[in-house]
């Protein structure tokens, strides 16, 4: 025997009891009360009276009247779903613990080295107050396996993706049943929408929390450059966690909730609740991507870059859909402007150190401030030689050729054949600074304060250059060789142009009376010559003393190699004729110098400050 047909009169009208019951539009008791807050019995019935509308309306025997009131009950259930769907989103949606949005692995190379001196800020620094308290990650990125009861993780195909729940099991399990009833009766959009809307705001939460601000291309664009420093250190810091984390976990949460209620519902929830977020996150690397150039700038990019780069594996993961396709390719855009603004931002550096104007010599022949700039700078992209090296494929365009123009120097770029790009545009910016240096010596006016100055700065390009592993590996050691040789000519140089003229007044000629050695020494003509040398070398005492040579170890080089020259010429001059000054009248006004006199003055030179202080700091 079949069974008895089942009265669905009888059930469509308990079920519509139970959903009027709850009908908040008439019901003050139902407007205060959510019901997936209560009584568990009473969810699963209110659950099965909305089956029960769902049955009553797809039965073939259902009246017109009976289908008016079904509609009824359906539109009631479904917009008390509604509340409810949103209520359970909203009571289980909380900001992310501060210690769980930090990735300890995030961080950068350095700043830019933008004056002389230039000191490098530390990261420890980058937080203001308003978001000091975004720290560290520990939970949530560790790269351990025990994660925590709470913060469950799950592995996809990269390994930095670390997911977390963001709302509790038994929360989901109601989403899901809410869900899936509304999908059914044919509230997809709305269900999207709740959905959408709540978790929208989550991200604003976390957002704020991670210091990622509501800012359009122009307003990133109108902020100074000093401000966006610190705004890129705080975003590639939250934009790991944000894909890694935060989009990933609620991907993770749309197919708990959508997946199997329908084809690609889940993506859609998904997409409806980051579009705006990843677009606010994403405005912030397009700005600065097509921000003006200018060698300042260069580090932060490269840092920017080096984040996308590595995050480009997880962002292809966790929007992998074809629906967020566009999230893949505006970051691949984003990244390939990266690429191009660091190659255009090396040829204005190049450019810059080319041309840079100034003209007032610095004090005492030291190094130079575009020296030290120049020199910080290129060992701070020598730190980026793996991203650089695959960015920088050509030659320098300024010096591949001899030019004929004055205003460049020629250079042969055949003996640097087999060098890498890279290496060949940090030689080049080398070339470059020193033909901008010469032309700064040539505004001294005493020639042996040009070619100190010469020496200073060649001489700290190479200390640079040693000092620096990466930067040395790159130079090679061949051209390393020809700025030693450099600052060694130099050397020589000054010595030629200061002490060939103070040691020709220790020779002999022209001190003999009768044309013959023998024939007796000129006592007027001796005066005169110790007259010489002691206004030439006090006035040279005088004055390098003043002049500075930063290096201590030049320093005591260069005043070793006078002594050597100087000391012996003078003791075999004092030797020969000590003996025709003292046997005349007022002697001392002649021999104002003993040799140990000498050795102690030649200690003041290159200090930078004058012999008097000397003479006080030696007493002290």
């Amino acid at each position: 025997m079949e069974p008895p047909p089942e009265d669905t009169g009888l059930a469509f009208e308990t079920a519509e009891k139970i959903i009027l019951r709850w009908d908040s539009t008439a019901s003050e008791e139902a407007r205060e009360k959510m019901i997936f807050e209560g009584d568990r019995q009473e969810v699963d019935r209110y659950l099965q009276a909305v089956d029960e509308i769902q049955r009553s309306l797809s039965s073939a025997s259902i009246s017109d009247t009976e289908q008016d009131k079904v509609n009824s009950a359906i539109q009631i259930a479904m917009a008390r779903l509604e509340d409810e769907f949103r209520n359970i989103l909203i009571s289980h949606t909380n900001p992310i613990e501060t210690d769980s949005l930090t990735d300890p692995s995030s961080s950068v190379h350095s700043e830019s080295p933008l004056a002389e001196g230039v000191e490098l800020d530390d990261d420890s620094n980058v937080e203001d107050e308003e978001h000091a308290s975004i720290i560290k990650a520990e939970e949530l990125l560790r790269f351990n396996s025990d994660a925590s009861s709470t913060h469950h993780s799950t592995y996809r195909s990269t390994n930095s993706i670390r997911e977390i729940d963001l709302i509790p099991s038994d929360a989901i399990y109601d989403l899901r049943s809410i869900a899936e009833r509304m999908i059914s009766s044919g509230y997809l959009r709305e269900c999207i929408q709740v959905y959408g809307s709540v978790r929208k705001s989550a991200f604003d939460a976390n957002f704020r929390r991670l210091g990622i601000e509501k800012l359009s291309i122009g307003d990133i664009q109108r902020l100074e450059w000093e401000q966006l420093e610190s705004k890129i250190r705080r975003w590639i810091r939250a934009a790991k966690v944000c894909i890694r984390t935060l989009f990933s976990s609620e991907k993770k949460l749309c197919e708990q909730i959508f997946d199997g209620l329908g084809t690609s519902i889940d993506d859609s929830c998904f997409m409806e609740s980051v579009k705006g977020p990843v677009v606010q996150l994403f405005n912030f690397a397009e700005a600065i991507s097509i921000s003006r150039r200018s060698p300042e700038k260069l580090f932060k990019i490269l840092d920017l870059h080096d984040c996308l780069m590595g995050l480009i594996p997880d962002i292809d993961v966790v929007f992998d859909s074809k629906s967020s396709e566009t999230v893949r390719v505006q970051s691949a855009e984003i990244l390939s402007r990266l690429a191009e603004a660091v190659r255009g931002i090396l040829s204005e550096f190049e450019n810059a150190v080319l041309r840079e104007p100034s003209k007032v010599p610095v004090p005492g022949g030291t190094i130079h401030p575009l020296t030290r700039y120049v020199m910080n700078y290129i060992s701070l992209i020598s730190d980026y030689k793996q991203t650089l090296s695959s960015l920088i494929v050509s030659k320098p365009s300024t010096g591949s050729r001899y030019s004929g123009d004055p205003s460049i120097p020629d250079m042969d770029f055949t003996e640097l054949e087999g060098k890498a790009p890279l290496a060949v545009h940090l030689i080049w910016i080398i070339v470059i600074l020193q033909f901008n240096l010469d032309g700064k010596s040539k505004h001294y006016k005493d020639a042996s304060l040009s070619h100190l100055f010469m020496m200073n700065n060649v001489h700290y390009i190479v200390q640079k250059i040693k000092g620096s592993p990466e930067l040395r590996e790159m130079i090679g050691d061949h051209y390393l060789k020809k700025l030693t040789g450099k600052f060694r000519q130099e050397a020589t140089s000054y010595q030629r142009a200061t002490w060939v003229r103070v040691l020709y007044c220790l020779r002999d000629e022209g001190l003999h009376s009768s044309g013959g050695f023998s024939s007796g020494v000129s006592k007027s003509a001796l005066r005169e010559r110790f007259k010489s040398f002691n206004a030439m070398f006090e006035e040279v005492h005088r004055t390098q003393a003043t002049w500075l040579i930063p290096d201590s170890q030049l320093r005591e080089e260069l005043r070793i190699s006078i002594s050597e020259k100087l000391i012996p010429a003078y003791r075999s001059f004092l030797g020969r004729f000590r003996s025709h000054i003292e046997s005349g009248r007022h002697p001392e006004n002649y021999i104002k110098y003993s040799v140990e006199d000498l050795e102690n003055d030649v200690l003041d030179f290159f200090e930078g400050y004058p012999p008097s202080m000397h003479s006080r700091r030696r007493s002290q």
